[in-house]
């Protein structure tokens, strides 16, 4: 009798919780379609009768994009075209013509003419500007339109008009099938020493990866130097197969933990690695994110590697793709990823943002918590993955900040090289301290970076109707320009590298920029420093 009491107990709880989650999940879909029911008679009421005529795309994509921005940046609404570059961004495969690029209202600016391509074919160089397409002009358009316009079927042909340094010239192109190697670049530093980068995992990742690996073995590798620094990841399941590579059979590489069940998932190594015992040392940075974050932190879990290089970007989130009606999607975060001894790198609580200012707190405000590695070494969570062996550089400013995510190092590149179009020796290439300096000169009239205190400055001025300020103006102008250059100076080790492989891209393409970076880079030597030190390496990894 009292098993059966309790039994009855047992089961009043259970249909109580089930009443109550049905309840919960009914609610919460009533006030979804509520609301759904609420933008589609607004959205009725304004096309109807408001005075002016009304896009209706262009208002539903406004509408979903302020819905979407208190969330994470990662989430994100992509219509017909957007999921079509989405697409060739996984694949790594399009119709094109070799070139990154950026929109203007001028046109499509090239930031990048890849080697051997029917853009380089035709001479298109960085910097220059297509303004017109077959003759119709490309001025003033949005990105969407002018993302149209250099993609296509291989083998079809187009003319451009280009403006470079201010002269104009018509050139003919041939659209072909361009390929985008992940891994742009692996040689050999030394007799014994490898060196591969990896510069984004897309579908091609593990594949090139594997191939890269098996070319320098045959060379004699017998240390690696894996680059991941400026890696912003990919796919996850490239990321697990190249974790893959250097760990055991049946290896725990990262889990996932959703509000769905079946997106909570552990991810273990399913093949045969390619090998167990070579020395590895992983070079990461400020913008090694995501799938660059599972390799270097499952390597670092498992002792397997020497991570070097400095805290990486802290994107612990994972996305996934929702078919949405008339071919577009939904990419949403869907879970938190964790590396195998536990550890959630992410760094930002976008959950928690303050709406008002904006701002957003960071997970390791509140702490960070402490993990071991299978050889008992301390690591943390909190943001991104510490490495083992940190790079020193100069801490980078706000103003250095501004600088990088500014034009101005791009200008100025373009400047330089067609203020020295003879040709250069890769060998004998330097950036000097006069150089700089011109640097420093150039930053004076290039109109794109500008400070935040120039920027209120400027808005103040506009605004004022004293005529006698003038001269103040000018005056405190210039004082905000040298505040500026002293500012970016206190880090000029980094804008220095960052000049150096601008600049070496216009003459060598970026391939130029890699072989460079072998015997000039400091990350690479000090890589190569620890592998021919066995003792050093090994000590680091025993935690001892």
């Amino acid at each position: 009798m009292k098993n059966f009491k309790i039994k009855k107990k047992t089961i009043i709880i259970a249909l109580v919780a089930t009443v109550f989650l049905t309840y919960s999940f009914k609610s919460k879909f009533f006030e979804v379609a509520k609301q759904i029911e609420i933008y589609n008679t607004l959205f009725k009421e304004l096309n109807m009768y408001y005075v002016d005529e009304i896009n209706p795309a262009e208002l539903t994509n406004r509408a979903i994009k302020n819905t979407l921005k208190d969330l994470d940046p990662y989430t994100n609404f992509y219509n017909e075209q957007d999921v079509e570059t989405a697409r060739i961004r996984r694949a790594g495969e399009y119709g094109g013509i070799g070139v990154s690029v950026f929109y203007t209202k001028q046109g499509i600016e090239i930031s990048e003419v890849y080697k051997g391509y029917s853009a380089d074919k035709a001479g298109l160089k960085a910097g220059d500007v297509i303004i017109a397409v077959d003759n119709q002009s490309i001025k003033n358009m949005n990105r969407e339109q002018l993302s149209m316009f250099l993609k296509g079927t291989p083998n079809s042909k187009f003319s451009v008009e280009v403006v470079r340094q201010s002269k104009s010239f018509t050139k003919e192109i041939i659209r072909e099938k361009v390929v985008v190697n992940p891994v742009p670049f692996a040689e050999m530093i030394d007799a014994e020493t490898g060196y591969i980068t990896l510069t984004r995992f897309n579908d091609k990742a593990s594949s090139e990866v594997k191939k890269a690996y098996r070319k320098l073995k045959k060379q004699g590798m017998k240390k690696l130097v894996f680059d991941l620094r400026y890696n912003p990841g990919g796919s996850l399941l490239e990321s697990i197969r190249i974790s893959n590579f250097f760990l055991p059979k049946g290896k725990k590489i990262v889990s996932t933990k959703a509000k769905i069940k079946k997106w909570s998932n552990t991810y273990t190594s399913k093949n045969d690695p390619l090998d167990l015992e070579i020395p590895i040392v992983v070079l990461i940075n400020e913008r090694s994110a995501s799938a660059s974050e599972i390799v270097s932190g499952s390597l670092q879990d498992y002792d397997r590697a020497v991570i070097m290089g400095k805290r990486s970007f802290g994107k612990g989130l994972v996305q996934r793709y929702r078919e949405l009606t008339y071919g577009t999607q939904l990419k949403l975060t869907i879970s938190k990823y964790y590396t195998p001894s536990g550890r959630c790198i992410q760094e930002l609580d976008y959950e928690n943002r303050d709406l008002e200012t904006g701002k957003i707190p960071k997970f390791s405000d509140k702490g960070i918590n402490a993990f071991k590695t299978a050889n008992g070494r301390t690591v943390y969570d909190g943001g991104g993955v510490m490495p083992d062996v940190e790079i020193k550089t100069s801490k980078k400013n706000e103003t250095t900040d501004a600088l990088i995510k500014s034009r101005a190092i791009f200008n100025f590149a373009t400047d330089y090289y067609y203020n020295n179009l003879t040709s250069k020796s890769l060998e004998d290439f330097k950036f000097s301290n006069k150089e700089f300096n011109r640097f420093t000169e150039f930053l004076k009239v290039d109109t794109t970076f500008t400070t935040v205190q120039e920027s209120l400055f400027k808005k103040a001025f506009l605004a004022s109707k004293e005529n006698n300020v003038s001269s103040e103006y000018s005056k405190i102008k210039e004082k905000l320009a040298d505040d500026k250059i002293k500012e970016i100076s206190k880090n000029k080790d980094i804008i220095t590298a960052l000049l150096e492989a601008e600049i070496l891209e216009r003459y060598f393409y970026k391939e130029g920029v890699y072989k460079y970076n072998l015997k000039n880079d400091e990350a690479i030597s000090q890589a190569v420093a620890l592998l021919n030190n066995p003792t050093q390496y090994t000590e680091i990894l025993s935690g001892k």
